[in-house]
């Protein structure tokens, strides 16, 4: 497969699963909204936050995403908000994928991203995609209850990110453990 295809194949998956958790989102969670896409619990969060470790700068399958979620259902009628949202949900974990590489020397393969860290990185999306909105949110002149919508996006975010961490981590549980390969019995001599 060449590098265009893998790229290809990671944009489409992206969006694939970012819409699939945003679909489960609403479904499961439907009554935890505290305001038009925000929700107490919001999955999609989580998808954001691995997509961007996993892909990095790959990840514009997020930005594809985002904004075909914002143009198409969250926001169809606010054109100037839902090409900015999506370029904002897009940038939050970005920022914070770009943080861990700085400050924790993250590799590519993640090997060097330990639980604690995870952790940290969970808080500082959590942090950085309501900060990013609600500055974009003033800056537009809506300053209605900015510390409830933050604080909801913050708890969404988070409760979402680590819900599908764990998740992750427990289906990853059933997969069968890679044996390494066994040593050659017989003697050279």
């Amino acid at each position: 497969m060449s590098a265009f295809q893998l790229r290809l194949c990671s944009v489409v998956g992206t969006v694939l699963v970012f819409i699939g958790s945003l679909w489960a989102n609403q479904e499961i969670f439907t009554h935890t909204e505290f305001v038009r896409g925000v929700n107490w619990i919001y999955l999609p969060a989580g998808i954001r936050m691995l997509s961007t470790l996993l892909l990095g700068a790959d990840g514009v399958g997020l930005l594809l995403a985002s904004w075909a979620v914002d143009f198409f259902y969250f926001f169809p009628n606010d054109p100037v908000r839902s090409f900015v949202g999506g370029i904002v949900a897009t940038a939050a974990p970005y920022a914070v994928y770009r943080l861990a590489r700085e400050i924790y020397g993250l590799n590519a393969s993640l090997s060097n991203l330990t639980a604690g860290r995870l952790m940290l990185l969970t808080i500082a999306y959590a942090i950085a995609g309501p900060l990013f909105h609600n500055i974009w949110f003033c800056l537009q002149g809506d300053t209605h209850d900015v510390a409830a919508r933050f604080f909801a996006m913050f708890i969404g975010d988070f409760a979402g990110a680590v819900i599908v961490i764990y998740a992750l981590k427990a289906a990853l549980h059933f997969l069968p453990v890679p044996r390494a390969p066994e040593a050659d019995s017989r003697s050279d001599g």
